[in-house]
């Protein structure tokens, strides 16, 4: 696989690390998740499977498990050895957490020139903000995307899926592989900070091209593509289910209202505000005349994006998602044969793979410790003094 022979230490919890190193152990790194005394918090926070929750089981596939007391010097003295050899790092701590314990970029550079240590952190390692406590939702208020969520005169809404730690995670990987092929041309490895509020100013990108253009910030629910045009909307059926209608596009728009006799909105489509609410109401009657089932039936050999809103059981077993893989079975040893996300990223001469399941707290720490050199009687030690767990 096209990671294989990368060794990749996971200092991280939750979801915008995890998700990062999982894709890079899902192409063959060996991703050692070091965790602390009672593990990471992820392993407390979701519905369980059986004695695991389902969150971390998705979010740690693919990684092996140590667990290190860092705050104890002889727990310190083991990491650097673990990072001595190791081609990459991944924390999300706070900035200046891993320098108090030790263990920061500066520490394993000095023993091993090559690693690759990227911090991914809400606000970066600098600026002002760089230790205010920090979520998804915050990030989001502070850039102004927030702000754009929701329909026109209601609250904005909070979004189901973490937009900041998602944009993040993805860009951590992006930096570490980036930084993976430099060190092929220098042989030197490099810090990369990643910050979660730049990368949802990222995700804005459309929204602040039209603001460079117009010098006037995006409205609620009043944008092509925040519910303020009719062509790009979601509407109710006639059973309470919805149907995401996605024709931007002046020839897809053209193919619906033809579909529906409504010839007389095409040339309407990127109309003024007002003239847009009036047609989103037209449309929301057209599209209450028939159950989500028959809107599927009728558009599903049209030429314009239209889809059936799904419930998320529903949408593990469309045919496209299956066709792809994207949800598969893994066996875990002690949640049993269990769903799984599959691999998102599709290579042809080198594939990702669910190689092994999210590991137990401490697996593998008797197994990464041996190979570090340790002696059982040192492990056993270890063990004694509160060092690992």
């Amino acid at each position: 696989m096209v990671l294989q022979g990368i060794t990749v230490i996971d200092l991280t919890g939750l979801l915008p690390g995890p998700l990062a190193t999982r894709i890079l152990g899902d192409f063959g790194a060996e991703v050692i998740k070091v965790e602390g005394p009672g593990g990471e918090l992820g392993r407390l926070v979701g519905p369980r499977v059986r004695s695991e929750p389902g969150p971390f089981l998705v979010l740690n596939t693919n990684k092996k498990s140590i667990c290190l007391n860092l705050k104890e010097e002889k727990g310190r003295r083991i990491f650097l050895r673990l990072a001595a050899g190791a081609d990459i790092i991944l924390e999300t701590f706070r900035p200046g957490v891993v320098d108090r314990l030790g263990i920061g970029y500066k520490d394993i550079e000095s023993i091993n020139p090559r690693i690759i240590y990227c911090s991914l952190s809400g606000f970066g390692q600098d600026g002002p903000w760089r230790e205010r406590p920090n979520h998804d939702i915050n990030y989001l208020a502070l850039t102004g995307l927030l702000d754009i969520m929701g329909a026109g005169g209601a609250n904005p809404i909070v979004p189901a899926s973490q937009i900041g730690d998602i944009t993040g995670s993805l860009l951590s990987v992006v930096g570490i592989l980036l930084a993976l092929h430099e060190r092929e041309r220098t042989g030197k490895g490099q810090f990369v900070d990643v910050a979660m509020m730049d990368a949802t100013l990222l995700a804005l990108s459309v929204y602040f091209g039209d603001y460079l253009a117009t010098g006037v910030p995006p409205g609620r629910g009043r944008e092509l593509l925040n519910g303020g045009y009719a062509c790009y909307n979601v509407y109710e059926t006639k059973d309470g289910l919805f149907m995401s209608l996605g024709s931007v596009e002046p020839h897809f728009w053209a193919a619906f209202c033809r579909l529906v006799n409504k010839e007389e909105l095409i040339a309407r489509q990127f109309s003024d505000p007002a003239p847009q609410s009036a047609m989103i109401g037209e449309i929301a009657r057209v599209f209450r005349n028939k159950t989500q089932d028959e809107w599927v039936r009728l558009t599903k050999d049209e030429n314009f994006p239209c889809e059936p809103v799904l419930s998320l059981d529903k949408a593990v077993t469309h045919p496209q998602v299956l066709s792809r893989r994207m949800v598969t079975e893994i066996d875990h040893p002690t949640e049993g044969r269990i769903n799984q996300l599959g691999v998102a990223i599709k290579l042809s001469a080198s594939p990702g793979a669910l190689a092994r399941p999210a590991p137990l707290l401490g697996e593998h720490t008797r197994e990464i410790l041996g190979r570090l050199g340790y002696s059982p009687d040192e492990i056993a030690l270890f063990y004694k003094e509160g060092v690992i767990q």
